[in-house]
């Protein structure tokens, strides 16, 4: 097939970086490797930092989403695969088909490290192939592969397929049928359940005809000081294992929080319209406890020391599974939001997205809109294919769920996500839950405020990893939690802001972040990078790499200031029982706090001269704005 590049030499810069860069043409099947000057690493440190930087250059404005002229990229963080704590992440990235805003996801496993052990800090693909193909990355030489016996095959035979043809020391993130049929909830799989599933960025590689990007090597990631970095690591290793041991994240991973998320209002009930206990009596039903029942072994990510994940198998009944655990944030979508009590049948609607490569946030909550239009008579059995769509069905939901990944029947209408649907379904706006077209993540803004705001200023919306939230992070502010004590806190809310960007762009998991000081994450650049990095430019570089973003999707003449939460989300009118009883956040006032601090213009959104300038982003929009 086509075209091929080989001996990809690192020349010398900063640690952390292998400084090497592919642009892949999928119309010519041209390959191009380029380096960049380190000045660009150090302003955006990588992941959608760097990704956002290069895609605002060179993609004009207003592309089509899923056209020839939109770049999907995967980039790695200058941590992935060093000794630094957590280091596994890569993210993928683009023009979202789901929002039309900025999009990026992120995502764990082993193929972020092996990314940059082939030679690479990261891909980018322009263009759309004539048929289905897969790049490889293989010690440094760069190779696009046919991929027409791939094409139609879920993801885990996909991974087998090219294991057998190329030998199991690769790593593989591809798309399953829902991304090839082009669904804008779909995601990126690794590893059979690691997704990068956020703003339809599976769409993106299908567009494309982008079956998988592969990689595989051997080269050693460089770092400036090794012994320093080790002591570092030692250092706050004990901090964030104490942290993880306390939030039952090491005996049950993410699961762990399901039961006290349900009973605080953390976790949304019933598309976000009801309340514990009222219409979720039964917490214990998907605890944690009946999660792990159900755990073959624990799975952690590369060399991660908390090993969140885990395999799982049911042996019998008609959800009989063997895959990956479901997170908190999949057992929320198709528990408590659907409420759904059978916590055997959200390990099949996981494994269905899994397979099928679905946003299993997005998914459940369609399906839980669909299921609050069907009890509303909004939709009958007529339209749903015969499919009794009411509320704790776990039948139904399963069935409903692989309607929806086949874009089969009344899948069809649900295939796109919530705003696409309710699109098609007259009178179904008050049940729609999205910001923008994207579907809200697990986590009730009305409890923490600061996810409200996140949910409504992030450049990619509706998303709870890469803007605010309201949590005690040691080193940074503790937001408040009164609910009549939430504005005037714009510096905090960017100071949480420009510390997950960062975070999320050196290749960090937020899991583990969470349980140690921010310190160490300058501890890490610092020896990691050789850069003298203080507390100061790490802020300075998240709040650049958020406004380098905030940029994309100002320049698709998208304002974030008018996004609009769904009223039942912030409490309009609010909930006359649970813990959410008579509470209304006040989102507006937040976003103007916010943005009046970081200096942006509260009709525009656009950031000031001032900002642009401390921000050395003056020069990018005088050349490419």
């Amino acid at each position: 097939m086509p075209f091929f590049l080989d001996n990809l030499e690192r020349k010398e810069m900063a640690g952390g970086y292998m400084g090497k860069v592919p642009w892949v043409d999928l119309s010519s099947g041209t390959i191009v490797v380029e380096e960049y000057d380190e000045s660009l690493y150090r302003d955006f440190i990588g992941g959608y930092g760097l990704g956002a930087r290069l895609i605002y250059e060179r993609q004009s404005p207003g592309v089509e989403a899923l056209g020839p002229a939109n770049t999907v990229g995967f980039f790695t963080g200058p941590l992935t695969g060093t000794p630094a704590i957590i280091s596994s992440r890569f993210m993928v990235m683009g023009k979202s088909p789901l929002t039309g805003a900025w999009g990026d996801a992120n995502c764990g496993g082993y193929f972020g490290p092996h990314m940059k052990f082939a030679g690479v800090d990261g891909v980018f693909f322009t263009g759309i192939a004539e048929a289905p193909v897969y790049l490889l990355i293989d010690n440094g030489k760069v190779e696009l592969r046919d991929a027409a016996h791939l094409w139609g095959k879920d993801t885990a035979e996909t991974e087998d397929i090219i294991m057998g043809e190329l030998g199991k020391d690769v790593a593989i993130s591809c798309i399953g049928p829902s991304g090839e049929k082009i669904s804008l909830i779909s995601a990126v799989i690794h590893d059979g359940g690691r997704a990068a599933a956020r703003c339809g960025v599976g769409a993106l590689m299908g567009s494309k005809n982008l079956k998988a990007v592969v990689v595989r090597g051997n080269q050693k990631v460089p770092v400036a000081d090794v012994d320093s970095l080790k002591g570092f690591r030692a250092k706050h290793m004990k901090q964030m294992m104490k942290g993880a041991e306390r939030a039952a994240y090491l005996s049950h991973g993410t699961v762990g929080s399901n039961t006290g998320s349900i009973v605080s209002g953390d976790c949304p009930i019933k598309n976000w319209g009801g309340s514990y206990p009222d219409d979720y009596p039964n917490e214990q039903a998907v605890s944690g406890d009946m999660v792990i029942q159900y755990q073959l072994k624990k799975y952690g990510c590369w060399h991660c020391p908390i090993a969140c994940g885990g395999h799982v198998k049911i042996e019998n009944g008609p959800y009989a599974v063997e895959g990956h655990k479901p997170e908190y944030e999949t057992v929320g979508a198709f528990g408590p939001l659907c409420l759904n009590e059978n916590v055997e049948s959200i390990f099949k609607t996981n494994d269905i997205c899994n397979l099928m490569g679905l946003d299993t946030i997005s998914t459940g909550a369609t399906i839980a809109f669909a299921i609050e239009c069907y009890e509303n008579g909004l939709i009958t059995k007529a339209d749903t294919d015969g499919i009794e769509l009411t509320w704790g069905s776990h039948e139904a939901i399963v069935q409903m769920t692989e309607k929806l990944a086949k874009r089969e029947g009344f899948g069809e209408v649900l295939a796109d996500g919530v705003k696409v649907a309710s699109e098609k379904i007259s009178g179904s706006e008050e049940f729609a839950v999205h910001v923008h077209g994207q579907e809200l993540a697990m986590h009730d803004g009305k409890i923490s405020p600061g996810l409200a705001l996140a949910y409504e200023i992030d450049p990619g919306p509706g998303r709870h990893t890469s803007s605010t939230e309201d949590w005690a992070q040691p080193g940074l502010p503790v937001m408040s939690h009164e609910m009549t004590d939430y504005g005037g806190r714009g510096r905090d809310h960017m100071l949480q802001a420009a510390y997950m960007n960062l975070m999320n762009c050196a290749g960090l998991c937020w899991m583990g972040v969470n349980f140690y000081d921010v310190q160490a994450t300058a501890d890490f650049m610092r020896t990691v990078t050789g850069w003298e990095y203080s507390l100061d430019d790490l802020f300075l570089d998240g709040e650049r790499i958020f406004t380098m973003r905030h940029l994309f999707t100002l320049r698709e003449g998208l304002n974030p200031l008018q996004f609009r939460s769904p009223g039942r989300s912030i409490g309009r009118p609010p909930l006359q029982s649970g813990s959410h009883r008579d509470v209304t956040v006040d989102v507006s006032q937040m976003a103007r706090d916010f943005y009046s601090y970081a200096g942006y213009n509260l009709e525009t959104a656009m950031p000031c001269d001032d900002t642009l300038k401390k921000l050395g982003l003056h020069e990018v929009l005088a050349h490419f704005g």
